[in-house]
């Protein structure tokens, strides 16, 4: 799927950008039209998006300079072969300089030096189309395509704010290094232009969990989880849920059929969630609006389907204790269900976790 996704990128760059910006042929006139080059950037943007390589700075900076480079040695040296070499090797300084190392800025300089002609006819016209121009409109297309399917582009700083909204590290990133730190540990081992200091705290953080979750032992799914559940049918009225939640002071409510099979879960917050779009909806309060939503004397009363998700983690008895804590580390998942062929068997909760988490600490420590 990371390949088709990848690959789809790939092509809507590309195509964009030739139908709209540039042109499949060659026009010297403005200098509007693809060149090779800008695949291999399509390849850093869409398939790695995360390499500090393909971030925009890199991308356009590179071969732009790149481009310009390229330029002012074609008009100044006149055999090829040490054109083409002095104009990629004189690419390589100076975005290495610059910290724009994206390396089809090579592909960029080598192009610009074996192709005299559009050199005579653009001069340093060239770098700005179709180069920095071709480049921008990918960028800004892989941004659009990196959101429409779930990716980072570009890459998220170290110290830009999380999905809340705030400062804080995410769980399984909240290391005791600091970024100063991180950074002096990726110059040690020359991968600073491979990987950025927010790669390596994800990466390390994982190394964490999963460590910890080695560390607690052959603890199963089966063994912790509740199996005496409370559950609601597809059919059960907002009100008889809100009634539940309140009654037992769940965070979530199984969703199953007749049959036990499991149909979806319903979380507090998708209670909250949809008074919110009903109020700003119908422009009233949103306790009013919650009101109305679990009122089971409405002409028409929301049922538990309305409402449900059915795209949540699930696992089975025999599911390890260390699968389950990066899907409820730090997740909307207050809760996995467990099944067996399909059935609702059990379910484990973020206190079953802590709980389980806490024995085996105690277990260590005697």
């Amino acid at each position: 799927m990371e390949a088709v996704r990848a690959g789809l990128g790939a092509f809507i760059g590309l195509w964009l950008t030739g139908f709209f910006v540039l042109s499949p042929g060659v026009d010297l006139d403005y200098g509007l039209y693809l060149v090779a080059p800008l695949g291999a950037s399509a390849v850093l943007m869409f398939a790695v998006p995360n390499s500090p390589l393909a971030q925009p700075w890199s991308a356009v900076v590179g071969n732009t300079v790149a481009a310009l480079v390229g330029v002012a040695i074609s008009l100044f040296v006149p055999e090829p072969i040490l054109r083409i070499a002095l104009a990629i090797a004189l690419a390589i300084v100076a975005t290495f300089t610059l910290r724009a190392v994206h390396p089809p800025a090579g592909a960029v300089a080598m192009t610009v030096a074996m192709s005299p002609e559009a050199v005579q006819h653009l001069g340093f016209w060239f770098a700005l189309a179709p180069i920095a121009t071709g480049t921008v409109s990918l960028v800004f297309i892989a941004i659009a395509y990196a959101r429409v399917t779930g990716r980072r582009y570009p890459l998220r700083q170290f110290d830009q704010q999380n999905r809340h909204g705030t400062t804080d590290r995410i769980a399984v990133e909240r290391l005791g290094l600091s970024e100063a730190e991180l950074s002096d540990i990726l110059q040690q081992y020359r991968q600073s232009f491979n990987l950025g200091v927010e790669d390596l705290a994800r990466l390390i953080g994982a190394a964490e969990l999963l460590a910890a979750a080695h560390q607690s032992g052959t603890t199963t799914a089966g063994a912790i989880m509740s199996s005496n559940l409370i559950t609601v049918e597809a059919n059960t009225d907002l009100g008889t849920v809100a009634d539940l939640f309140r009654r037992h002071r769940f965070t979530s409510l199984p969703v199953v059929d007749d049959k036990q099979r499991f149909l979806g879960i319903i979380f507090q917050m998708h209670l909250i969630s949809r008074a919110r779009d009903d109020a700003l909806r119908l422009d009233r309060g949103f306790m009013p609006a919650l009101r109305r939503l679990i009122d089971p004397e409405r002409s028409k009363p929301v049922l538990a389907l309305d409402i449900m998700s059915v795209t949540v983690p699930r696992a089975i008895a025999a599911t390890p204790l260390g699968a389950l804590l990066p899907l409820m580390g730090d997740t909307d998942v207050d809760a996995v269900p467990i099944l067996e062929y399909g059935k609702l068997i059990g379910i484990v909760t973020r206190t079953d976790l802590i709980a389980a988490l806490a024995r085996s600490m105690v277990r260590t420590e005697f």
